[in-house]
């Protein structure tokens, strides 16, 4: 996998598919391009809101700020991110909908300044968030739950599934590891109608342990994601 060694600004194409989404038209003082590109500038960076003004060209971080949570309210965020997935699908000539998921979640030390949804995650004696995600066999992300590192894979899990819901009509089984309990794959299978698959190995065993129903690749993409997603 090839990784950016730099910020890169948003192509034409890119945000032609984008602003179909994203740009409803409205009279702006900055463009809205510039507006979403600070954003996802910020994210690569991981800087303060603050931060912006070193960065050349872009709007003041308040008139940034407010355009990210006005979209975050709107739900265009989880929107924006549901039609790329649908899209990348449809390019690989797969079906719009997985008929099979994996979920995952790795739990990430506190950063400064955050204070929301933070606590101590007791088996790996991490104080900090957990993220949770969903994946399909392309590894692209279906729905994705930040808590605190103390809310149980199962509890996190649920909130990841049920962010599922009217997305995927194909959907037929989620696979998960031995994290995952009994009270959510009851969830899975009474609110949903779904079925839960848990991944056993080896205790001895390192890495991922191929499964003869396929459910390792998923699982894999799965890790890839967590590690490169960014909240």
């Amino acid at each position: 996998m090839i990784m950016n060694e730099s910020f890169q600004e948003l192509t034409d194409s890119q945000w032609q598919v984008m602003a179909k989404i994203l740009d409803d038209q409205r009279k702006r003082t900055h463009s809205l391009r510039t507006i979403i590109e600070a954003i996802f500038w910020l994210n690569y960076t991981g800087l303060q809101w603050r931060e912006l003004k070193k960065r050349i060209g872009t709007p003041p971080w308040q008139t940034v700020y407010y355009h990210f949570r006005q979209l975050e309210k709107r739900g265009i965020w989880e929107q924006l991110l549901d039609s790329l997935v649908v899209a990348e699908r449809k390019r690989q000539d797969r079906d719009a909908s997985p008929s099979l998921l994996a979920i995952d979640s790795q739990t990430v030390k506190i950063m400064q300044f955050v204070e929301e949804q933070t606590g101590i995650d007791g088996n790996k004696k991490i104080n900090g968030r957990k993220r949770n995600i969903a994946v399909d066999r392309l590894g692209l992300p279906w729905s994705v739950a930040v808590t605190s590192a103390n809310t149980s894979d199962n509890e996190a899990g649920k909130l990841v599934v049920d962010r599922l819901r009217g997305k995927v009509p194909r959907l037929k089984v989620i696979a998960a590891d031995h994290g995952y309990k009994v009270s959510f794959i009851e969830h899975v299978e009474s609110e949903h109608g779904w079925k839960v698959e848990i991944a056993q190995k080896p205790e001895s065993t390192q890495g991922f342990v191929p499964e003869k129903n396929g459910t390792a690749r998923p699982a894999m993409a799965c890790r890839t994601q967590l590690r490169l997603a960014q909240f």
